[in-house]
C-alpha cells in the first residue's frame, strides 16, 4: 500500500537533497533519498511505496527520466515532479510522457514542489503569447533534444550536432543552473 506522506527524492547533489529533505520533513513528510537509479530501485525493492517523488533530470551522467519511468511503473497514482537545471521543451515532453505529474526548472523551492504535487489539471488560461524565441534558445533546445535522444552521451551528441565534444561540454557548462 502506498504511504501517502512518503516522499522519494532522487537527487545526486547531496547538499540540495538534504536541504529538500529537511524542508519536507518539517511539513510532515517522511522522506527517503536516492542519488541514482540503482539506489532508487534498491529502496523500492525494500518495499517502500512513496506517494510522492521529486526526481532530478540529470543524475551524474545518467538521465532521471529512467527513474520517472520506474516510479510510474511502481504506482500509477504517484505524484512525480521532475526538477531540473537543464530545462527544455524536449525533456519536459518526455518527462510527462513517461509519467511525471509536473516539471519544474531550478531554482525551485519546497513551496513550488508542493504546489506541483497538488496540481491535477493543466491551466487552460495559461498565457499563450507570441514570445520571441532567440537563436540561443533554439540552439539550446536542439542541443537538449539531442542529449535526450542519446541518453545524455556527450560524445555521441556532439557527433550528431556536428561539433567537437569539448565545444559541447563548454556550452553545457555555460548553461548549467544550480
Amino acid at each position: 500500500m502506498t504511504e501517502t506522506r512518503l516522499l522519494m527524492i532522487v537527487e545526486d547533489d547531496e547538499a540540495f537533497a538534504h536541504t529538500l529533505k529537511r524542508s519536507f520533513e518539517r511539513r510532515g513528510y517522511r522522506v527517503l533519498l536516492a542519488d541514482s537509479h540503482d539506489a532508487l530501485q534498491a529502496l523500492l525493492a525494500e518495499g517502500h511505496q512513496p506517494g510522492f517523488a521529486v526526481v532530478d533530470l540529470k543524475l551524474g551522467g545518467a538521465s532521471g527520466l529512467t527513474c520517472v519511468q520506474t516510479l510510474r511503473a511502481t504506482d500509477d497514482e504517484m505524484r512525480i515532479v521532475v526538477l531540473t537545471g537543464f530545462a527544455s521543451i524536449a525533456t519536459a515532453v518526455e518527462a510527462i510522457k513517461l509519467g511525471a505529474s509536473y516539471y519544474l526548472a531550478k531554482p525551485s523551492n519546497t513551496d513550488d514542489i508542493e504546489a506541483a504535487f497538488a496540481r491535477d489539471d493543466g491551466d487552460p488560461d495559461a498565457p499563450v503569447d507570441g514570445r520571441q524565441t532567440s537563436i540561443k534558445t533554439v540552439e539550446w533546445e536542439h542541443i537538449h533534444q539531442t542529449l535526450v535522444e542519446t541518453g545524455f552521451n556527450i560524445s555521441e551528441s556532439a557527433r550528431r550536432l556536428g561539433m567537437h565534444r569539448r565545444t559541447l561540454a563548454r556550452k553545457l557548462e555555460k548553461r548549467r543552473l544550480t
